[in-house]
């Protein structure tokens, strides 16, 4: 189910919650086994008033708390 959600989610938008509190959006490029993911013109959104360009970033599986897909 979860590799359904993330191959469908390839080339878009994604909200990704790490451990910490932490979010990241960006576009998802590309994702593997140990749900290591590949974002591209990500940013940092954590806090709304003061959200940090990252560009092209590799997020660590095991830091991911939830990944929220684009709206259908």
């Amino acid at each position: 189910m979860a590799v359904q959600i993330l191959e469908e989610s390839l080339g878009k938008i994604v909200l990704i919650k790490l451990r910490g509190g932490k979010s990241i959006r960006g576009l998802l490029k590309g994702y593997d086994q140990h749900l290591n993911l590949v974002l591209d013109k990500a940013e940092d959104v954590t806090d709304s008033e003061n959200v940090k360009e990252l560009g092209l970033i590799i997020v660590r599986g095991d830091n991911v708390v939830m990944v929220s897909p684009p709206p259908r």
